[in-house]
């Protein structure tokens, strides 16, 4: 419940500055990757100074999967960003955090990847939460008066608390209070953007 808190702070805190803006210091986008794997997501961003935004983006899987297979999930992901030219056209390093809740399992990955074994997702079920930060590199470009296309990888640490469950109908608790540190990519984006 302390992070629903926490979230809401950051997001009414966020919504609070853009009343203040000019039209052109705002902006909306969709994460074109999270919505090719059926995560809806939403970002939006503000112009702070003349190099200087912030982006907020988050997004939400609820999702229920066939034969079993849970592949749920939300994360919020605040980030201040320095833009090399001007805010919101060209290159831009960004420092993110992110956090949020998951339940996965029953899906057949059969992969190890930066030390996370993606083979156990196929007989157990996750369910617990993840906090990290990261650095980011981005480009933004201009497409049209009110348009821009975004594209950014960001590499970082993620720190999760988890509960392993039995996959057969993914159901007792097998183990609690779980937790591994994750250090690898933290963001992948091709963001379609709408500037007012």
């Amino acid at each position: 419940m302390r992070r629903k808190h926490i979230f809401l702070i950051a997001l009414l805190t966020f919504l609070g500055l853009a009343p203040s803006l000019r039209a052109q210091d705002f902006a909306l986008k969709t994460n074109i990757i999270s919505d090719a794997t059926l995560s809806p997501n939403l970002g939006a961003e503000i112009t702070v100074a003349p190099k200087w935004s912030l982006d907020l983006s988050g997004q939400l899987n609820a999702w229920d999967l066939d034969n079993g297979k849970k592949w749920k999930h939300w994360l919020v992901q605040p980030e201040a960003r320095y833009w090399f030219c001007e805010a919101t056209s060209g290159h831009f390093l960004g420092l993110h955090a992110l956090g949020g809740e998951y339940n996965f399992g029953h899906i057949d990955m059969p992969f190890k990847f930066l030390g996370s074994n993606f083979k156990k997702l196929k007989d157990n079920r996750y369910q617990g939460w993840f906090a990290g930060a990261g650095v980011a590199y981005g480009y933004s470009w201009l497409l049209g008066k009110h348009w821009n296309l975004e594209a950014e990888i960001g590499l970082g640490w993620v720190y999760t608390r988890y509960d392993v469950y039995e996959c057969e109908g993914c159901g007792r608790k097998t183990a609690s209070g779980r937790h591994h540190n994750y250090v690898g990519p933290t963001k992948a984006a091709i963001n379609l953007v709408y500037v007012f």
